[in-house]
């Protein structure tokens, strides 16, 4: 009888610390964003864009606003992936930026972002235009 009182107690145990330590779940996402900036030292941009999230399509708009050097205007067409997302208004939120880059004409943009809850855009795209920046910003994304 002894040895069935330690077994249950081990199996609880082990139960109770097998759920303490079940890691959470987090997704990928692949994400297509349309965005256009433009201004001069104040930049304002927006755009739209589709979150597709375990076989669903989930629409957001995207606005923004840099504070820097900023000259012209472009439109970056992303694409990339969404990380550690616990579903897909976790999408939602600020995003802070920093760093310099240019387009003339045609060239490609690269950008991650990270908002509050831990998700991270990775996207990449061709800009069309004619803009030079050096500028903190963000972008806030919310699901239509």
């Amino acid at each position: 009888m002894r040895k069935l009182t330690v077994g249950a107690a081990l199996a609880a145990s082990l139960a109770i610390v097998a759920g303490f330590s079940t890691p959470t779940r987090a997704d990928t996402g692949q994400v297509a964003v349309v965005f256009t900036k433009g201004g001069f030292i104040v930049g304002v941009g927006g755009g739209e864009g589709v979150l597709l999230y375990r076989g669903h399509k989930y629409p957001f708009t995207v606005s923004g606003m840099s504070v820097g050097f900023t000259i012209g205007a472009s439109t970056t067409k992303f694409v990339g992936h969404a990380y550690h997302l616990k579903g897909p208004a976790s999408i939602e939120g600020s995003y802070a930026a920093g760093g310099a880059g240019g387009a003339v004409a045609a060239g490609a943009g690269a950008v991650q972002l990270q908002n509050g809850n831990g998700v991270i855009l990775q996207l990449t795209g061709p800009k069309v235009g004619a803009e030079v920046s050096a500028a903190v910003g963000g972008v806030t994304i919310k699901l239509k």
